[in-house]
């Protein structure tokens, strides 16, 4: 690991604009993720800003009969929250796929959202990467890419978001608020917080250099039966080949979004008008435009039997 400066944050204001001014700066709270990224020196900050203190670790409600959600709520106090519970049992389900005990108590709901890919080439620094270096190539594409994603992929990258919660958190139409170096803060739909890759898959959201995440907030509980199936390779702590987040009410509607097929968390509203249709008709919307590889067009199945077993759960 490179050497660094590190400071501890005052205010969310105060930690965007010191992160703004300092080339190099990263945010850090519970570090499950950078840290590891910069043992590997994938990411070499050369100034760490920790926000701990920043007050920024509850959960409350809201008027409107929702929930706002600290960007420093612990991912194991998240899922267990008697709220989030009762009225989105989707995200605490979610939560509880994701990870070990260990890693929930220290990972937070904003570093959840901020977690990079764990494609392996992206860990091979060995290995040309564009998310890693830009312009270099992805190696993925005409490597092994069993885990890699199958829609929403560019020539430059085929890489997946790993989150568990934010695939919730988009069926859930969540809003992501932040707060800029100049002390202006705004609310990003979740639909529109991460990117797709296109020709810059090094660029994976949408926040301005300095953007601090304060808050996720949900809005009022739409009902229904919330289930959220993972499937992946061990039943231990692994990142999800696929993983569905549905709600779906009695008449057959609902909505649904997909983890571990695409660059981030896949939401198409077109299939969720199929699904009273069934499971054939919603993920072939959901799939429409899919480019996989030999090693991960078993995908496309997959999809498709996990979404059957989710409806048939939920008619259950």
């Amino acid at each position: 690991m490179r050497s660094f400066t590190y400071e501890r944050a005052t205010s969310a204001a105060d930690a965007a604009a010191r992160a703004a001014g300092t080339p190099g700066a990263r945010f850090i709270a519970g570090g499950t993720n950078l840290l590891d990224l910069m043992k590997l020196e994938i990411e070499t900050p050369g100034h760490l800003i920790d926000v701990n203190r920043l007050g920024l670790d509850r959960i409350e409600a809201t008027d409107d009969g929702g929930l706002r959600i600290g960007a420093l709520v612990r991912n194991t106090d998240l899922a267990a929250d008697e709220r989030v519970r009762r009225d989105y049992g989707l995200l605490s389900r979610a939560l509880m796929a994701g990870a070990s005990g260990q890693l929930r108590n220290k990972a937070t709901t904003a570093g959840n959202l901020m977690q990079r890919t764990r494609c392996p080439y992206f860990y091979d620094t060995s290995q040309p990467c564009n998310k890693r270096k830009p312009g270099s190539g992805c190696s993925a594409i005409d490597g092994f890419s069993r885990q890699l994603g199958v829609v929403g992929v560019s020539d430059a990258c085929i890489a997946t978001h790993p989150s568990d919660m934010a695939v919730a958190m988009r069926a859930l139409d969540a809003e992501v608020e932040t707060v800029k170096p100049d002390g202006t803060s705004r609310a990003i739909p979740i639909a529109d917080f991460h990117r797709l890759p296109g020709e810059t898959p090094h660029v994976e959201t949408v926040l301005e250099a300095g953007e601090l995440i304060t808050a996720v907030r949900l809005p009022a509980p739409v009902g229904g039966r919330h289930i959220y199936r993972k499937v992946r390779d061990r039943a231990s702590y692994a990142f999800a080949l696929v993983s569905v987040a549905a709600v779906v009410h009695p008449d057959g509607t609902g909505r649904v979004a997909v983890g571990g097929i695409a660059p981030k968390p896949w939401r198409v509203e077109a299939a969720e008008r199929e699904l009273p249709r069934g499971a054939n008709s919603a993920s072939a919307a959901l799939l429409a435009g899919a480019r996989p590889t030999e090693h991960n067009a078993f995908k496309l199945t997959l999809v498709e039997r996990t979404l059957a077993a989710v409806l048939e759960e939920a008619r259950s």
